[in-house]
């Protein structure tokens, strides 16, 4: 799954063009490498974005396509939050 998408599908970054701004603009590393909004993400990578002056790291657990909100959260865990 890409990258933009899995952050709006998860829901950690609300609307998918704001996902992929942040991407663009170089604030999202995986697996400790700057990523473009297009990078494949696949189970067990580890995503950080920086938020101001606060970087959330969390690892992938599954890339489904389509989850309801409820069970969003259970896309991902978080690692290191320092916001």
């Amino acid at each position: 799954m890409r990258l933009d998408k899995f952050l709006k599908v998860s829901r950690v970054i609300k609307r998918r063009t704001v996902a992929n701004d942040v991407c663009s603009a170089g604030r999202v590393t995986v697996n400790g490498k700057v990523a473009k909004p297009s990078v494949k993400l696949k189970e067990g990578d580890v995503v950080s974005i920086v938020f101001g002056n606060g970087v959330v790291t969390f690892k992938v657990l599954k890339t489904d396509q389509q989850v309801r909100k409820e069970d969003a959260s259970s896309m991902y865990e978080i690692i290191e939050d320092t916001l």
